[in-house]
């Protein structure tokens, strides 16, 4: 078995350009004990899928004890490195994210995804503010010797509609992508962006290997490899796609019961 430091080398490693890791996202330790046997090297779990499984909203409502529970339960189950997602870190101080980090790392994760969306949604940290919160969760892996993959998340394109997807929400971006790397970050996660033309300049230009979320079956991880993308994932498509089935085949098994006692009293 191998150590978690040994786990998180294996997953720094996996995050190539143009040969993307692909991740499907999961939520607890039924989903990822599933996704682990269908052929998957490492697991990440999505913040809006791991509330919704537990009748949680998603934006940190869900208690942060119960996020560790639940990582700490996909760990002990599977083999495979594991990353979590910490939506905003669960605070906004730089020593709360040190605290809660270190806690993650302790319940067996070895990456991290963190965003620079304010609590609530209401626009995004700013770029000096958010770094020092970077900083702090490397800090915690540092402290942990593990090389966590801290996984930056920026919302300035979810907060923009397609329509305002351009060059100058790029630049936005990859100034955000430069100083978060010299933060400490390992990745730059940027969900909402779907521009092809812009994914690929962004991947060109950015300091740090870039995460794309797609939530349907295009674009396909093998045209988002040529596009130079290093890390693909679902966030919460797998989640809703597992319930529209478990509702269907409800459904289906409700209505034959159903008919089947009609029948029972013809």
């Amino acid at each position: 078995m191998s150590t978690l430091k040994e786990k998180a080398s294996m997953f720094q490693q996996s995050h190539v350009t143009g040969k993307p890791l692909v991740l499907v996202n999961v939520w607890d330790a039924g989903s990822a004990l599933a996704i682990q046997s269908a052929g998957a090297t490492a697991i990440a779990t999505g913040s809006w899928s791991v509330a919704a499984a537990h009748g949680e909203q998603d934006g940190e409502v869900m208690p942060f004890h119960l996020v560790l529970a639940n990582l700490a339960r996909i760990t002990k189950s599977i083999e495979l490195p594991v990353t979590i997602d910490i939506e905003g870190g669960y605070g906004r101080s730089a020593s709360e994210v040190k605290g809660n980090v270190s806690q993650v790392i302790h319940h067996g994760a070895v990456g991290i995804n963190i965003e620079d969306q304010l609590p609530g949604g209401g626009g995004l940290y700013a770029v000096e503010e958010q770094c020092l919160r970077l900083s702090a969760a490397r800090e915690a892996a540092e402290l942990a010797d593990i090389p966590l993959f801290i996984n930056a998340r920026t919302d300035i394109f979810l907060q923009n509609g397609p329509e305002r997807h351009n060059d100058a929400l790029l630049e936005e971006a990859l100034i955000r992508s430069n100083a978060y790397a010299e933060a400490g970050a390992s990745g730059l996660f940027v969900p909402g962006l779907q521009n092809q033309q812009l994914i690929q300049e962004l991947c060109e230009r950015s300091s740090l290997p870039v995460n794309v979320m797609v939530t349907s079956h295009e674009p396909s991880p093998k045209q988002l490899a040529g596009l130079g993308v290093a890390r693909v994932s679902y966030g919460p498509y797998p989640y809703l796609q597992a319930m529209e089935h478990l509702k269907e085949l409800g459904r289906s098994i409700l209505m034959g019961s159903s008919r089947t006692n009609i029948s029972d009293h013809l």
